[in-house]
């Protein structure tokens, strides 16, 4: 054992100076204080969470940008639309975020990982990078804001 612990140890059965007793009786207080404070408070008063923060805040873990090309605009008159989405991220979380931040019922989200590419410039040889992508396909009638106009 090391001398630092033995001392430690040996500092329990000191008899504690009559400051250090009354400053721990008024932080002893002090708490009793402040849970008879948050007690007190009626739980119908407190302001509600705004939501809207809060899904924005986790959306951006999983989706990073619409997808916009010929194609997935075609698949906008199937109400589908196309996402590029984080790897990691799959299918329930893809559509819970989908619903909580544009408000549309999802009915089906399929994934697509798209491999990276070897590409050539000349004698250099390098690749494009691969992406996930999600087709969320939703609820007709709705509709999702890809582009502001």
């Amino acid at each position: 054992m090391c001398y630092t612990r033995v001392m430690a140890i040996l500092n329990i059965f000191k008899k504690k100076k009559p400051k250090e007793e009354k400053i721990e009786e008024k932080k002893r207080e002090k708490k009793k204080e402040i849970k008879e404070v948050k007690a007190e408070k009626p739980v119908a008063s407190e302001t509600p969470k705004i939501k809207k923060e809060v899904k924005i805040s986790e959306a951006y873990r999983i989706l990073k940008t619409p997808h916009v090309t010929e194609k997935a605009t075609d698949l906008v008159g199937k109400n589908q639309y196309v996402f590029k989405i984080w790897p990691r991220a799959n299918k329930t979380e893809v559509r819970k975020t989908i619903e909580d931040l544009f408000d549309v019922d999802v009915l089906g989200v399929r994934i697509i990982n798209v491999p990276k590419k070897k590409r050539r410039l000349g004698r250099i040889e390098g690749f494009r990078k691969g992406y996930k992508k999600a087709i969320v396909r939703i609820k007709e009638g709705q509709k999702i804001e890809v582009l502001p106009r």
